[in-house]
């Protein structure tokens, strides 16, 4: 880390109240944490990121005031939430561009307080850790706005699983995990209703604009790690230890239920 750099980060972290500073008579200026800090430090250390998240929406400006932007107007394009961040803050004295906003919202992502649809680009904010429980009606509809239509009353046999948990977890607030884990169920107890196909030659997958954006806390020396990555956009649901990426519904009376079966 450069000095400039460096010093931006303390005066940052001195801004939103994470570091005190003392100065005496003929001595360098000191800096300790606060209680506030120490908060912060303790959910880190334990990867609690949603903690950390809570943290930053109470102590950091930009960042609480993207997240209520984002509730305002969200599921919304980058564009969208800058103008409307512009519209809250416009008797203060912060300002904003798409690059700010870009950077917060990153952040946000990482700690997994807000998703971006990796298609479409459009933010939401992550609302529920289940999904919905009328899941097969939920999805369902999801699957029926995607459907491309080859013909009259013809209709796209099998579709990307990629591209519909992103726009299932756009419209119900939820995370890909969640999603994963009840399309797997969904497919166990409805066997021969729905299929889950490795790479059918009727379609393709459009490929994902965006990567997720992650935080882990590394091994080496307790340092954070940030990551980027289409791949897990991509990726498609293991069942059985292989890998499916499309969809495929010859039934739409379906059953599903959130405990695992035994």
């Amino acid at each position: 880390m450069t000095h400039r750099r460096a010093r931006e980060t303390t005066l940052e972290t001195l801004r939103i109240g994470l570091l005190g500073s003392e100065q005496q008579e003929d001595e360098d200026e000191t800096y300790e944490s606060t209680h506030i800090g120490d908060r912060f430090l303790e959910a880190v250390r334990a990867e609690e990121w949603s903690k950390v998240s809570d943290v930053l929406a109470t102590q950091s400006p930009h960042y609480s005031a993207f997240l209520e932007a984002l509730d305002n107007v969200a599921p919304a394009s980058l564009e969208a939430v800058l103008e409307e961040l512009e519209s809250l803050e416009e008797f203060t004295n912060h300002s904003y561009n798409q690059t700010s906003v870009e950077v917060v919202g990153d952040w946000a992502e990482r700690l997994g307080t807000v998703q971006r649809n990796s298609f479409t680009g459009g933010y939401y904010s992550v609302e529920r850790n289940v999904v919905p429980s009328n899941f097969p009606f939920a999805l369902l509809a999801v699957y029926d706005d995607l459907e491309e239509t080859a013909g009259v009353d013809l209709r796209q046999r099998y579709l990307s699983i990629p591209l519909l948990r992103e726009h299932f977890c756009e419209r119900h607030g939820c995370p890909r995990s969640v999603f994963d884990e009840a399309l797997r169920r969904l497919a166990q107890q409805n066997v021969g209703h729905i299929e889950l196909s490795g790479a059918p030659m009727d379609t393709g997958a459009k490929e994902a604009q965006l990567g997720i954006k992650e935080i882990d806390l590394g091994s080496k020396e307790g340092l954070v790690t940030t990551d980027q990555s289409t791949e897990r956009v991509m990726a498609g649901i293991e069942q059985f230890g292989k890998q499916y990426y499309y969809l495929a519904v010859y039934d739409r009376n379906l059953t599903f239920t959130q405990e695992k079966e035994t």
